[in-house]
């Protein structure tokens, strides 16, 4: 009997998907020449996992092409091996962590809250969650990996496929049509905040399911190039070329949950500066605590991006491209006037509770327990009086309509970018209101 199992679960087996043989090496690069995650100031080469083209992670996905990387983690695509030979076969994006980063477990928990909350909502398939976790054995230590599905490319790559870089003004619609849906179940029903949403984190879909298999076969082909670097180990250089887009039917998609908060109560705020330098609200600099409206300023300044290719803030970085809050807020103070009284009464109010763990503000720079000190305060005086008048342009938020608007659209947008773009949190729309605005309607 033992003998007849041993030989039904081998037949079993082999009828299973099988591993390719690992692509052949690509072209050897120069030592000396940068690339991808090298490019990071912290970059230490033990942080990350040594994955090399047709390793086989998990006994469950085989990996063969990097198309992505950060300073804390690499994403490649892989062939799930899982079912058998018969059944379609699917390709995954592996998202690999450095082996001192502990956010994907954090990560993977706030995914499953946004996968399992209401997966009836419209919303609900905007959000890109993970569909698995698991950890690796490193040389170094353990890395966490999650598994998504695979997306063409952010909304910065896509972009650059229309005529002068400007996506239609139709599919700018949509796609906050789309965004705004998803930012609606994300704050209501799963009460969490992204905070980071940049071009980055704003991807599109294959427009055609082949589009991805004819990708995943060029790389028995035309292998990835790569270097050794000087510990010895493989750096493999990034292929997420897919060709050229056959059709406008990518659907957009929020991802990248890793700096997301859960506020699962009326009277809970997040306190800790989020967001990236040209998309942060002005309650994170000041200090006044933070809600589910720091998404809506983010997405509000992103219009600009959609639909101009250009930035609505333009004075966030100083000479030596570190972020300058002063020049930041000195804009905002240009664009929509001077902050509402209340707001600054609650920035002072919050400088006196400071943080349970202190932050270091800039690389190498100190701890520091407050928000004033963190982004280099102060800004006002005890009379309100903003401290640093000649950073503040001439320039207001009507100045700064994108040029290609006209008639109802432009008047219809400056409504909807106000309803966005307001100094008290409590004053932007939520989400679900903002889907009604004229701006959005499809003639």
């Amino acid at each position: 009997m033992k003998s007849i199992r041993n030989i039904l679960s081998r037949s079993l087996f082999s009828l299973r998907k099988q591993p390719f043989p690992a692509p052949p090496a690509g072209a050897l690069l120069p030592q000396d020449e940068i690339i991808d995650e090298e490019c990071s100031p912290s970059y230490n080469s033990t942080n990350f996992y040594p994955l090399k083209p047709g390793d086989v992670l998990a006994n469950r996905y085989q990996a063969l092409v990097k198309v992505g990387y950060g300073g804390s983690s690499t994403v490649w695509f892989a062939r799930d091996l899982r079912g058998y030979r018969w059944k379609p076969e699917f390709v995954v994006a592996l998202k690999i962590s450095n082996h001192n980063h502990e956010a994907p477990q954090e990560e993977y928990d706030h995914e499953q809250n946004i996968a399992k909350t209401d997966p009836s909502h419209r919303g609900h398939c905007l959000l890109r969650t993970s569909s698995d976790y698991f950890v690796l054995d490193g040389p170094h230590g353990k890395h966490s990996c999650l598994a998504y599905e695979p997306l063409r490319e952010p909304l910065w790559i896509y972009q650059t496929r229309f005529v002068g870089g400007k996506i239609p003004l139709v599919l700018v619609k949509l796609y906050t049509t789309f965004f705004l849906t998803a930012l609606d179940y994300l704050h209501t029903d799963c009460k969490t905040v992204h905070t980071d949403l940049n071009l980055q984190n704003l991807m599109v879909s294959f427009e055609d399911p082949a589009v991805l298999g004819d990708f995943m076969n060029t790389q028995l082909k035309t292998p990835m190039q790569y270097k050794i670097d000087s510990t010895g180990r493989p750096v493999y250089l990034c292929h997420n070329q897919f060709g050229t887009l056959k059709n406008l039917k990518a659907i957009p998609r929020i991802v990248d949950f890793g700096a997301a908060t859960k506020l699962d109560a009326e009277n809970k705020s997040g306190i800790y500066p989020i967001q990236i330098d040209y998309y942060r609200a002005p309650e994170v600099i000041l200090g006044c605590g933070w809600r589910m409206s720091a998404d809506i300023w983010s997405l509000g300044t992103l219009l600009w991006d959609l639909i101009e290719s250009e930035k609505l803030f333009r004075q966030v970085h100083d000479t030596d491209h570190r972020y300058n809050a002063k020049a930041h807020l000195a804009e905002m103070i240009g664009l929509l006037g001077p902050p509402p009284p209340e707001l600054l009464t609650r920035s002072r109010e919050m400088l006196k509770h400071k943080w349970p763990v202190p932050v270091r503000g800039e690389p190498g720079g100190q701890l520091c327990d407050n928000a004033q000190d963190f982004f280099s305060g102060p800004f006002f005086d005890n009379d309100d009086k903003f401290l640093h008048d000649h950073l503040i342009p001439d320039r207001k938020l009507a100045d700064a309509i994108p040029a290609s608007l006209e008639g109802k659209d432009r008047e219809n947008f400056i409504s909807f970018a106000k309803s966005m773009l307001a100094w008290q949190p409590k004053e932007r729309k939520t989400a679900k209101e903002l889907l009604d605005h004229p701006f959005l309607q499809l003639d």
